[in-house]
């Protein structure tokens, strides 16, 4: 998930391909955050809009109607007294995504066409936009990355900094694909905001680009190579292993994994990159209702076993992203320094529905080599350092500091 993701970074994203009744769904790990509102903004005749809800939610519309009574009645009444035009695929639209709401789950959410292709666009790292990912931080839409050389580094956006406002709309309280869709447009074209930080606001108009973000970087510096995932995508464990691959042809001495603002992303590539240090182990347990339903080992060789290693996180680190800091961790191949992960300890399922919509549902849990799920706790790092607004405005970086000298 780039471009004001989701870490979705923005958060995730699929791990393993599986069937089930002729349906393709993916398994993917995500962080991005979603929370579906209910609307009816549209409908032509009751039989029409039953038709096409029916197959949505897996129902027979010749036997099972009672539990579309209500949504029938809903669309009857609607186009009996509202005064204006309605249209049959947003009032599908808002049925689904109200249903799908229903369920309490910040993480399940139901997706329509438009929604579904900006998320294959998170996904692929190329979109046209500035160049920010977005994740939702005290209920409240943040900047977690800034893209070097993007338009948004280029207009002073930082990281930490709250979205209040996208073209003179507020983004109070919106989930991070809501903003990531307001502020993504064609290249060439311009979009406003309004951010805020410290509790001083400020407006920023950017002119929007073509972004293309790799999701791993790496560098070596003094014998310490630096390895940088922005998001866990199909592309991250093999660049990761070139990474890893680099580092021992140049004899490193010590290896920094930075895992900060990375929001997760497949479970296929968390295990990949976890087996560049751990050889056959376990990595993570999936668990439905308290029942053992997967369990996911490393694979391949361990290029950078026996190689010191520090692992960097914070707030923003999610999903797969605490998969592979929580495996490192337990099996004590790696120290954690930063700060507390963001806590985001459940699988979702990616179903494809009828017309392009797709349905992600909260499937499991998912639990650490220890034992541990991290749901709302995180991962506590094993040296905690600060990175403040200070920092960033002056250009420090403390944590990274600490984890040079901690190899040296």
């Amino acid at each position: 998930m780039t471009d004001e993701v989701p870490p979705i970074n923005q958060h995730g994203h699929e791990s393993r391909q599986k069937k089930s009744s002729g349906i393709s769904k993916s398994t993917f790990m995500l962080s991005i955050f979603f929370v579906a509102l209910v609307g009816f903004v549209a409908g032509t005749r009751s039989t029409q809009v039953y038709a096409a809800l029916a197959p949505m939610f897996g129902i027979k519309a010749s036997s099972d109607t009672l539990e579309l009574q209500l949504v029938q009645k809903t669309y009857q009444e609607l186009k009996a007294n509202y005064d204006g035009k309605l249209d049959t695929s947003k009032l599908v639209d808002g049925a689904a995504r109200g249903m799908v709401a229903a369920a309490g789950d910040r993480y399940t959410v139901f997706m329509d066409k438009a929604e579904s292709d900006d998320f294959a666009k998170q996904l692929s790292g190329e979109v046209s936009g500035i160049g920010a990912e977005i994740g939702v931080r005290s209920d409240q839409p943040n900047i977690l990355r800034v893209i070097v050389d993007s338009p948004a580094e280029k207009a002073g956006i930082m990281a930490g900094d709250v979205i209040v406002s996208v073209n003179g709309e507020s983004v109070d309280k919106a989930d991070s694909s809501t903003v990531a869709s307001k502020i993504r447009g064609e290249a060439g074209t311009s979009v406003k905001l309004v951010l805020k930080k410290d509790d001083v606001s400020r407006e920023v108009t950017i002119v929007r680009a073509k972004i293309s973000d790799v999701s791993v970087r790496w560098s070596v510096k003094d014998g310490i190579g630096t390895m940088i995932i922005s998001r866990f995508d199909q592309d991250t464990g093999s660049l990761a292993r070139q990474a890893a691959e680099s580092f021992k042809s140049q004899g490193v001495k010590a290896v920094i994994l930075d895992l900060r603002d990375d929001g997760g992303g497949y479970l296929d590539a968390a295990k990949d990159v976890a087996s560049l240090w751990l050889t056959d182990k376990m990595v993570v347990t999936e668990k439905t209702n308290g029942k053992v339903t997967d369990e996911v080992r490393t694979s391949g060789t361990a290029v950078l076993a026996g190689i010191k290693t520090v692992v960097l996180v914070n707030g923003g680190s999610a999903s797969a992203s605490e998969i592979v800091a929580g495996a490192l961790q337990d099996y004590k191949v790696a120290t954690l320094i930063g700060e507390k992960t963001f806590g985001k300890g459940t699988v979702q399922k990616l179903i494809t529905l009828p017309d392009g919509r797709q349905l992600k549902v909260t499937i499991a849990r998912w639990y650490t080599p220890n034992g541990k799920n991290i749901t709302k706790d995180g991962i506590n790092p094993d040296k905690t350092i600060q990175l403040t607004t200070d920092d960033l405005n002056a250009g420090r970086d403390p944590q990274a500091d600490a984890a040079q000298l901690s190899l040296q």
